[in-house]
């Protein structure tokens, strides 16, 4: 697979939030996959605080955007019962990212839910599941990220996915003509501990 699908992918699945549905029926791939256009989380390479409660989960500091994206549904914002917004994490795509081969812990955000910050509606906390020793994950460093500093390995927790999750979410993109062209991306280094 090209470099560049493996950097649309890991962007995808490393991004959060909910999307509105678009005003077409969204594109739908086998594993579940939806191209989406509206309001989500964009979780992808955001910090992470620490692992809270028996079902390791994170919460990751992740921005309110409005552009494509893709998750497994198109939802758009909701409230909870406490009146604040929620949205869903959602991927979008990235144009480089560096190659962590480790076992250290890393978030999966992919379609969780986030609470969008009340005094700042860029903003989103989402509660991420975390992960490890599932193989090479991917990093960045894009500006105001702190997790993955000179596109090293963090050495906290981080919002990212597996090299073969960004295959996955790639080979969708490559089928659809709904979302703008993806940008070429480069892989910064292979492999880093």
């Amino acid at each position: 697979m090209k470099v560049k699908a493996i950097l649309i992918t890991a962007l995808l699945m490393a991004t959060g939030g909910t999307i509105n549905a678009l005003s077409q029926t969204p594109a739908k791939d086998p594993a579940g996959f939806q191209v989406c256009h509206g309001t989500y989380a964009l979780c992808t390479f955001s910090q992470c605080g620490e692992v809270q409660g028996k079902q390791p989960t994170v919460f990751c500091a992740c921005r309110v955007r409005q552009d494509y994206s893709v998750g497994t549904e198109c939802e758009g914002p909701t409230k909870n019962p406490e009146g604040q917004t929620v949205l869903r994490s959602r991927y979008h795509p990235i144009d480089s990212y560096a190659r962590c081969t480790n076992n250290k812990p890393w978030a999966m955000c992919l379609d969780s839910p986030c609470v969008v910050d009340q005094n700042d509606k860029t903003k989103a906390s989402c509660a991420c599941s975390v992960q490890e020793g599932k193989g090479d994950y991917v990093v960045g460093n894009e500006p105001g990220q702190e997790g993955a500093a000179q596109f090293g390995c963090p050495t906290g927790i981080i919002s990212s996915a597996t090299v073969l999750d960004v295959d996955s979410i790639t080979d969708f993109l490559a089928t659809q003509d709904t979302i703008p062209p993806v940008p070429d991306f480069k892989v910064v280094n292979h492999k880093q501990k």
